[in-house]
Order: C-alpha cells, then sequence, then structure tokens
C-alpha cells in the first residue's frame, strides 16, 4: 500500500547530514517537500538537488522544508552534501524501509525518482513517481503544489 493524494504521509526518523536525526513529525505545520532521489553523485541526482538548492528561496518563501531521502549511508551524504553545498538535509534510508512505505520501490527493490508535498497537517498534497527517473519535477511545479495545498 502506497501513500496517495489526500492521505496521511507516513511518519518516519532517519538519521541524515549534520550529525542529526531527523523525522516527518518534528516539521508538523510546515509543509515538507520530500525527495526520494537514486543515488549520491549520480548525473540527474545531482542536476535535480542542485537545482532545488539553487532554487531554495522559493520554496523558503512558501514556507516549505526541503527534506532529500536516498539509500546511501550518511557518510555518503555528508560528502556529497559537502561537494556541493546543499542547505537542507539528505537523509539515509540503507534499509529502504521509507521508499517503501512512500512506494517509491520499482523492480527488483530499485528507488524511483519521486517527491511529495506534505502540508502542515501531515497530509500529501501532492506525489510523483518516476518510472524511468531520468527528469525530475521542477522547482515551478513544486512550488505551485505548495501554494495550491495551502
Amino acid at each position: 500500500m502506497s501513500v496517495a493524494v489526500g492521505g496521511k504521509a507516513p511518519d518516519f526518523s532517519l538519521p541524515g547530514t549534520g550529525n542529526a536525526s531527523y523525522s516527518l513529525s518534528q516539521y508538523a505545520g510546515q509543509t515538507v517537500v520530500l525527495v526520494f532521489y537514486p543515488g549520491d553523485d549520480t548525473p540527474v541526482c545531482t542536476k535535480q538537488l542542485n537545482c532545488y538548492n539553487n532554487e531554495l528561496a522559493q520554496f523558503t518563501d512558501v514556507g516549505a522544508q526541503v527534506l532529500a531521502v536516498s539509500a546511501q549511508d550518511v557518510a555518503s551524504h555528508e560528502r556529497f552534501a559537502a561537494k556541493h553545498g546543499f542547505l537542507f538535509p539528505l537523509l539515509s534510508d540503507t534499509d529502504k524501509a521509507v521508499a517503501g512505505l512512500y512506494g517509491t520501490l520499482g523492480p527488483l527493490g530499485f528507488p524511483r525518482r519521486s517527491v511529495f508535498v506534505i502540508d502542515a497537517q501531515g497530509i500529501v498534497r501532492y506525489a510523483h513517481r518516476a518510472i524511468a527517473g531520468l527528469t525530475f519535477r521542477p522547482v515551478e511545479e513544486l512550488v505551485g503544489a505548495i501554494r495550491a495545498a495551502g
């Protein structure tokens, strides 16, 4: 059973960059853009996260927190974040349990590039799960979804 638009987003707690643990519930009352990406330092993922980082002010302007999740360990995330200067946390879902909760695992358990907008009450207002994962959702589309949810 995967998360659907209009449904409650499953809470989670994962280790991440900055030597911290992150949970969805700690952002209660705030919109969260939850980004699942296949891997650190891969071409499309790097382009996607750099795009979101470069346009972070647009997310901040609509009161949204970006959280990015993949299966690499925290050490890999720290190197990736330091290399590119990401200003949002990268969370480590090494057993892919959270990816499974959100229905972002494809055939053979490979993670699919996916993004969710979760409103201040914890309700999923936007969900996109890529089939091929060669492209990503643009900032303008996500900000539009945040505004529509608000």
